[in-house]
């Protein structure tokens, strides 16, 4: 059964945890090139960063970690190693319809019509796989104005095929990931996050790569990986569990498991971190509303752009738009998560890839942290 690990009667009957004793963290999602990096790598009201590597090569990496010292960042620093995860090495259109060429191989049963759905974009957008090629490496969709995708697919960005079909085949680092991975060593990273954990010999992998004295948080973001959890996890001093929830959410057959899904995690290690959708109210309301976006077309279309102008105009709309007072599913979130037992959580890239963003969304944690462990202390 591939929900076989929700079964546990004590993970179902798990209650409130007894640990309120233990300081609430908060960790950001940042990159060395952002504006705002210095000032929240110094910001002692987060307890760390996590340094997510964008869709760049070896070369750019290398010289962007190089810029870390003492002086850039004060806080601990911990790098994203991504393995299983599957991303986009090339896409491109072709008539119709789109292929993709994957950073790893797959095979999938293309006879049951389910496995042929891929969601792009967090779940947002979706395509209809017609057939895979080159080895399980090239996707090819169907017709993309009937069957999706309905935005642009990017280099580098994430896909997720749900199916219980799908193997993720070939090594669990590519080539490309290894010498990103020695590149971070290099630059004196002794914390790290990996992707997509389903069995054992993905930690001793890393471990091989980077060290056994390191500290690794196992990022569970499938159902492969809560089964890990389940029945093969070993807590060590140096292995940390993440309720990746960015990706677990949108993997998991029966979304409203994620409930579950969470309960099984803090039993299994009591100093995991959960992580993604937190305050994304925040982000979400930052955009004129509905009724008046015809009007703001044109500016739309101009924020939507990479460039310096591109990106004033989105600073501009957030300042006039944005709302600092997050919703109240958010607030209770928080206070369901610190019952469940957790005192470490991570905001996601969306939330912070905005200074402005990032800034609420840590007056408002700071807040809650004040204020609900206090009552509860």
């Amino acid at each position: 059964m591939p929900d076989a690990w929700i079964n546990r009667p004590d993970v179902l009957n798990r209650g409130r945890s007894s640990g309120h004793t233990k300081p609430l963290e908060l960790l950001a999602t940042l990159w060395p090139g952002f504006a705002h990096f210095p000032k929240f790598a110094h910001d002692l009201r987060l307890a760390g960063v996590r340094i997510n590597p964008p869709t760049i090569g070896v070369d750019e990496l290398e010289r962007e970690l190089g810029r870390l010292d003492s002086t850039s960042a004060s806080l601990p620093l911990w790098y994203d190693v991504k393995g299983r995860q599957l991303r986009i090495a090339e896409a491109r259109t072709v008539g119709d319809h789109i292929e993709c060429v994957l950073n790893h191989p797959i095979q999938l049963d293309l006879e049951d019509e389910a496995a042929r759905i891929v969601s792009f974009k967090a779940g947002a957008d979706f395509g209809m796989l017609h057939r895979i090629e080159d080895g399980g490496q090239r996707l090819v969709f169907r017709d993309g104005r009937k069957f999706g995708p309905q935005f642009r697919v990017n280099y580098g960005e994430s896909v997720n095929i749900r199916h219980h079909s799908l193997r993720v085949q070939g090594p669990l680092f590519t080539d490309e990931e290894c010498r990103k991975i020695a590149a971070a060593k290099r630059a004196g990273f002794t914390r790290y996050f990996l992707s997509y954990v389903e069995e054992t010999a993905d930690v001793d992998a890393l471990l091989e790569l980077v060290g056994r004295d390191v500290e690794v948080w196992l990022k569970i973001e499938n159902e492969r990986g809560l089964r890990f959890v389940a029945n093969d996890f070993l807590k060590r001093d140096n292995l940390v569990l993440v309720a990746a929830r960015g990706d677990l959410y949108i993997e998991l057959e029966r979304p409203h498991e994620i409930c579950n899904a969470l309960r099984l995690i803090i039993q299994e290690d009591p100093e995991a971190c959960v992580g993604s959708r937190i305050l994304l109210s925040i982000a979400r309301r930052t955009m004129p509303p509905y009724e008046a976006r015809e009007s703001f077309a044109h500016i739309l279309d101009a924020v939507s752009g990479d460039g310096v102008d591109a990106q004033a105009l989105r600073e501009l709309l957030i300042g006039i738009y944005h709302d600092p007072v997050p919703a109240c599913a958010d607030f209770s979130e928080l206070a369901w998560l610190y019952d469940l037992g957790y005192r470490r959580m991570m905001l996601c890239d969306e939330l912070c890839l905005d200074g402005t963003l990032l800034g609420t969304a840590l007056n408002a944690f700071e807040a809650f942290r004040n204020s609900y462990q206090r009552t509860l202390s």
